[in-house]
């Protein structure tokens, strides 16, 4: 053996055997790498070389790969291991743009949690950069997938796997600087990249469906006219389609599959750099005073669990960063309906994601998190039970970076003792599904709901009475789900598109179609559906907490009835940009509402305001005050919800009704004016009576 720069490890000759390698005299010719350092995790470029640092506990050998392209390896260099676990080297003369990928042995044994295959190129689990999308192959399963599952795949996945690429440093962001937009003052638009601008006739045609087209003048002159505050982005990590779906023709459009936590995914991009273009799209929206807020996905990987393929982490150190059970043969627990569960239990799982949070904040300059089955990341102890002081809740509470950001929970996971809505840290806000619900069944017309009606539209303190209405994140759609059309248009789901014989997809979905399933050329039909839809996007703009909309429902996007178009990138998921009178009216509605919030601090209060002394209080349809006590016995699906401005002295009175028959409201002494309704016109007040048409809602000033 030689030791003059071109050697073969002992270790590495001794542990050929362990996983298959195919050894040849070109794989056998691995160099030694300097010396380099534990810190930071991933590739560093400094001026010289790279510093090339991977944490793997169990791995018996790691050797760095360097390709000259897409598929030709060209040089291959032994790390070396520390007391910590960190696997590390320099090598000088390597530059930004390199690109790179790692080979881990040691033992196979998936009984023991232990999928270690050096046939198997692996993704940097710290790269910022790669050569572009992922994409699957059955090449990428530790395992023939015909064969015997507990012995290696021999087959050499490198041609079909992404590359890592050395990423330059540092980015000149020329004085960008966050909005920091108040809670109270927060409205937030749910949005995919690609959706977003893809048929807009406004953005260049490259540009469409991309970062830098969601971050051209025609998107953002859009989203200021709305007045939305923050774009909620649906996720743009690198991310792995299902074997089930690629072999359909079909792709995980909404990238809820990530393989990598730092890389905004190329599939997204206009051009080559997508961390530039990602920035770039941070840049503009910053400047026009919108907020960037990342939906992240650090409860599972596209890893899925033993049958899944292996990209990053399950081969380089699966015990370490999977939850396994030890009791059962090391199997995966899957607390997320995706095959595994990232166990930040382990400080090296809980590091990099951490790692990956201020990644995101410091060197990215996104504003905030949506945290995806976040009830996962609470789990701790040997049962898995959830723990609101759980070391991740610490962490983020403790940190002087992500202490200062928006934080939203999706406060549920797939698993018993995973719904925690309300069980969050003070710190945190919460997706409210039961403001979703309450406010489905009441428009639907179910009896029963006006005592969590009023309590709802009041910031919800039944459920966040020790933190305050900003807790609440108020929606009635989202992308997992019916659109807002939808929800109005039909009463079951229609995924048949999604090749799942129509099993996906919830059923509980709350929703009414007015009386016809479908489109329909009935006038009756859809004049009640546009007024339904005006009574949620009301709902919504007047209620206490913070406001989210679904990118489209202000259009009038329709799914066909597919509420689980996560494999839809077609124009089943695309906004319409179609420039139809029906979409600008609506359009202008919703920022005529949002208008209304944002000049009337009543509608946006950073406290509760209910009970005695309050600005917030109740009415039914009698004009008579009704006692927090009194809500649950309304006979009529009718309430009147009165604010009053202190300092104004302006009152506000939303009359909200269900009925299927016209209600006359008696309205409280004084003279009032419709503000804004459902109906579309100025409805008549005779007196003190305001004569309601059936499922519509009003919102009347006194005091103008």
């Amino acid at each position: 053996m030689r030791f003059d720069g071109i050697t073969v490890t002992v270790a590495a000759i001794m542990l050929a055997g362990l996983s298959g390698w195919a050894w040849s005299e070109e794989n056998m010719q691995i160099k030694s790498a300097e010396p380099g350092h534990k810190a930071p995790l991933g590739a560093h470029f400094d001026g010289q070389g790279v510093n090339f640092a991977i944490y793997s506990r169990d791995a018996q050998a790691v050797t760095l790969c360097l390709f000259g392209d897409g598929k030709t390896e060209k040089d291959r260099y032994a790390l070396v291991q520390d007391s910590q676990g960190v696997w590390s080297g320099y090598i000088k003369g390597i530059k930004p743009g390199q690109l790179y990928g790692y080979r881990v042995d040691g033992k196979f044994a998936p009984e023991q949690g232990w999928y270690f295959n050096s046939q198997k190129l692996l993704l940097d689990p710290y790269a910022k950069q790669v050569n572009g999308p992922a994409q699957f192959s059955e090449v990428l399963y530790p395992y023939s997938a015909v064969g015997d599952k507990n012995s290696p795949d021999q087959r050499d996945s490198a041609p079909y796997m992404v590359k890592a690429a050395v990423a330059a440093e540092p980015y000149d962001w020329q004085g960008d600087r966050r909005p920091e937009i108040p809670w109270e003052d927060t409205v937030i638009y749910e949005v995919h990249v690609k959706g977003f601008s893809r048929l807009n006739p406004g953005v260049p045609e490259k540009l469409r469906g991309t970062y830098a087209g969601l971050g051209c003048p025609a998107s953002i002159a859009h989203l200021k006219k709305l007045g939305v505050t923050a774009v909620e982005l649906l996720p743009v990590y690198l991310c792995l389609s299902e074997p089930h779906l690629a072999k359909n023709g079909l792709s995980n459009y909404w990238g809820y599959n990530p393989v990598n936590l730092f890389i905004p995914d190329p599939r997204f991009s206009a051009g080559s750099d997508s961390r530039a273009e990602f920035r770039q799209m941070v840049k503009n929206l910053h400047a026009a005073g919108i907020e960037v807020i990342l939906d992240v996905v650090y409860n599972h990987s596209g890893e899925a669990g033993a049958a899944g393929a292996m990209v990053s982490w399950k081969g380089i150190d699966c015990r370490t960063y999977y939850k396994m059970d030890k009791r059962s043969s090391y199997k995966f627990q899957d607390y997320t309906g995706c095959g595994n569960s990232f166990d930040l239990r382990q400080g090296a799982a809980l590091q990099m994601v951490l790692d990956s949070l201020r990644y995101w904040v410091e060197d990215m300059h996104v504003d905030g998190f949506r945290f995806d089955l976040a009830s996962v990341l609470g789990r701790v102890g040997e049962d898995n039970a959830y723990d609101i002081n759980a070391p991740f809740f610490q962490a983020l509470e403790a940190d002087p970076v992500l202490s200062k950001v928006k934080l939203i929970a999706e406060p549920w996971d797939c698993a018993a003792g995973g719904y925690q809505i309300g069980n969050y840290p003070a710190s945190w806000s919460e997706w409210n599904g039961e403001w979703r619900d309450t406010l489905r069944r009441f428009w639907r017309g179910d009896r029963g709901q006006v005592g969590a009606l009023a309590r709802k539209m009041a910031g919800s303190p039944d459920r966040y009475a020790k933190r305050s209405p900003r807790a609440s994140i108020n929606f009635v759609t989202c992308h997992d789900g019916f659109t807002l059309k939808d929800i109005v248009s039909y009463n079951v789901k229609h995924n048949e598109s999604n090749g799942e014989g129509n099993r996906d997809g919830s059923n509980d979905n709350f929703s009414w179609n007015s009386g016809c399933e479908g489109e329909t050329p009935d006038r009756g039909v859809n004049a009640l559906r546009q007024r339904q839809v005006r009574n949620m996007l009301m709902s919504i703009a007047f209620s206490q907490g913070v406001p989210m909309i679904l990118g489209g429902d202000e259009m009038g996007r329709t799914q066909r009835g597919n509420n689980n178009a996560y494999c839809q990138d077609n124009e089943i998921s695309y906004l319409p940009w179609a420039d139809t009178a029906s979409r600008r009216e609506l359009q202008d509605f919703t920022a005529r509402l949002l208008q209304i919030r944002r000049e009337n601090p009543v509608f946006r209060q950073s406290e509760f305001a209910v009970g005695s002394g309050g600005s917030i209080s109740w009415c039914d349809r009698h004009g008579r005050a009704i006692a927090d006590n009194e809500l649950d016995i309304i006979g009529d699906n009718c309430l009147g919800i009165r604010l009053r401005d202190a300092k104004t002295q302006r009152d506000f009175l939303l009359a909200m009704s269900s009925e299927s028959r016209p209600i006359n409201f008696v309205l409280p002494e004084g003279e009032w004016q419709v503000l804004i309704s459902s109906v579309g016109s100025d409805a008549p007040i005779r007196g003190q009576n305001l004569q309601m048409i059936p499922h519509s809602c009003y919102l009347l000033v006194k005091g103008i």
